[in-house]
C-alpha cells in the first residue's frame, strides 16, 4: 500500500455514511428555496481568472494567496471558482437574464481556494448561493435574510445560530472611511501584526475581520463606517432593521463586519455559531450594488448569500444524531432460480413503492447469513423466497423491526399485503 494515491490535502471525499446527511441538507436548500420563488441555475465550475480580479479584488486574500489559476493550452489564464456570485452575475449579464427583469436564482457545488485546511475550511467546499437581481429596496435584504432564517431553523439550528448585521453604505461613504481609517491604524501601526500592516495598504477595511486577539481593543475603539454613511444608506439600513424586527428575526449589530469580498455595499450579514469554534460563520452575504455594471452589464441592483455545506454539516452532526440510510425491504433467496424470482418481485415492488429502499440480495450464501445482513441492513421487512416457498409460488414475509408473525403471501397478493402493513404507513403509497 506505500503506493497507493491519496487524496489532494484539504480536499475531501464524502463517505456513504457522510451522504445522507448531504442528502438531508440540499434537500431542505431546494425546497425552501422553491418555496420563495428561486430557480436553480447551474454554472461551470472553472472561469476566466480575470472575471474573479475585477469583482473579487486585487487585494483581498482569495486573489493575492488563494485562487487555484492555471495557464490552458491557449495560454489563457483559467481560474477553480473560489466563490458562486461572480459567475453567476457573468452567466446573468452573458444571457440576458438581468437587465429591466427581476431574477431569483440559486446555485450549489463546489469552489475551491488553496488556503490551510481545518476544520470547516477546505481547499475543496461546497457552497449552496441565493442571488436576487433587479429589487433595489431594503424589503427584499430582509425578505433574503428571512430566507436563510428558515433554511437554518429547518435544519434545526434556530437555537444555535445568531444574526450579525451591518452596512457598508455607498461606495463614496466607504472611501471617505478608509481614510479615517487609514489615519487611525497609521498612527498605531506599531500594534498592528504584520498581516494587518499589510492589509494597511491594500485593504484596510479587513483589518477590522481580524482574528488576533491582541488587536481586540484597537479594533473597538476605530472610527466605525456606521457614522461615515449617506443619508440613503442610513434609511436603507434603519428600514431593514425595522423589517426584521416585525419579522421577529432577533440581530446584533457589527460594526466590524466588513466582509472579505470588494463588491459589497450597504447590506451585509453573517449567521455566526460557537458551536465549530474559530470556524463560527455558517451564512454570509449582502448587497452588491455595482457588480453587474462592474462586468458589462445596465447598473441593476443585486444581493445574495452563500451557506458552507461543510460546515452546517459538522454542526447538524454535532447537535443531532444524523438519521442513518437504511433500507426498507430485503429480498433473500435459496438458489439461482429462487433468484429469477426475487429479481421479478423487486422489480414490481420498486415499480409500486418507487420511495422504499428495496435491496436485493446478491452473492448467494445461506438463508441464516442473509437474515443477518437484513437484519444489518436497517430493513423493516424480509422477503424469503426458498425452495419451498417457489413451490407454493409465495413468499415469506417476516417484519424485522416489529413483533409480528411470518406470513406466506402469494407472488400476486405481494404487493396488496405490503400496502397494509403498519410499517409502510408514513409512506405515499
Amino acid at each position: 500500500m506505500s503506493n497507493a494515491i491519496q487524496a489532494i490535502r484539504g480536499m475531501n471525499d464524502i463517505l456513504p455514511d457522510e451522504a445522507p446527511i448531504w442528502q438531508h441538507i440540499e434537500k431542505i436548500f431546494r425546497e425552501t428555496l422553491h418555496s420563495f420563488g428561486y430557480q436553480e441555475i447551474r454554472l461551470p465550475i472553472v472561469e476566466k481568472t480575470e472575471l474573479f480580479k475585477r469583482t473579487i479584488g486585487e487585494a483581498t486574500d482569495i486573489i493575492e494567496k488563494e485562487m487555484y489559476t492555471f495557464l490552458d493550452r491557449n495560454e489563457d489564464s483559467l481560474a477553480l471558482r473560489p466563490e458562486g456570485t461572480a459567475g453567476c452575475v457573468r452567466a446573468g449579464v452573458e444571457h440576458g437574464l438581468l437587465y429591466n427583469q427581476i431574477q431569483r436564482l440559486w446555485y450549489q457545488g463546489p469552489n475551491f481556494r488553496y488556503e490551510r485546511p481545518q476544520k470547516g475550511r477546505y481547499r475543496q467546499f461546497h457552497q449552496c448561493g441565493a442571488e436576487v437581481f433587479g429589487i433595489a429596496t431594503p424589503d427584499i435584504d430582509a425578505e433574503l435574510i428571512s430566507l436563510s432564517a428558515r433554511m437554518l431553523e429547518q435544519l434545526g439550528l434556530k437555537s444555535h445560530v445568531s444574526l450579525e448585521l451591518n452596512s457598508l453604505g455607498s461606495p463614496e461613504s466607504r472611501l471617505a472611511y478608509r481614510k479615517q481609517l487609514v489615519e487611525y491604524f497609521t498612527a498605531h501601526k506599531d500594534q498592528l501584526d504584520e498581516d494587518s500592516q499589510r492589509r494597511l495598504t491594500t485593504n484596510p477595511l479587513r483589518i477590522l475581520d481580524s482574528k488576533n486577539p491582541v488587536l481586540k481593543d484597537l479594533i473597538a475603539n476605530a472610527p466605525k463606517l456606521t457614522d461615515c454613511l449617506d443619508s440613503e444608506s442610513k434609511e436603507h439600513f434603519t428600514k431593514l432593521q425595522t423589517y426584521l424586527t416585525s419579522a421577529g428575526i432577533p440581530f446584533t449589530l457589527n460594526p466590524c463586519l466588513v466582509r472579505g469580498l470588494d463588491y459589497y455595499t450597504k447590506t451585509v450579514f453573517e449567521w455566526v455559531t460557537t458551536e465549530l469554534g474559530a470556524q463560527g460563520t455558517v451564512c454570509a452575504g449582502g448587497r452588491y450594488d455595482g457588480l453587474v455594471e462592474q462586468l458589462g452589464g445596465k447598473a441593476t441592483p443585486a444581493l445574495g448569500f452563500a451557506m458552507g455545506l461543510e460546515r452546517l454539516v459538522l454542526l447538524v452532526q454535532q447537535l443531532h444524531t444524523p438519521k442513518q440510510s437504511a433500507a426498507d425491504i430485503y429480498i433473500m433467496s435459496e438458489n439461482d432460480m429462487t433468484f429469477q424470482k426475487g429479481l421479478e418481485l423487486a422489480s414490481k415492488i420498486r415499480d409500486k413503492f418507487p420511495t422504499l429502499c428495496t435491496m436485493l440480495h446478491c452473492g448467494g450464501g445461506s438463508l441464516k447469513n442473509q437474515f443477518k445482513k437484513a437484519d444489518k441492513s436497517g430493513a423493516q421487512v424480509a422477503i424469503i423466497l426458498g425452495e419451498q416457498e417457489f413451490a407454493s409460488q409465495s413468499v415469506a414475509v417476516k417484519a424485522l423491526r416489529l413483533t409480528a408473525p411470518q406470513q406466506m403471501v402469494r407472488w400476486d397478493d405481494l404487493i396488496s399485503h405490503l400496502e397494509m402493513l403498519p410499517a409502510f404507513g408514513g409512506y405515499s403509497l
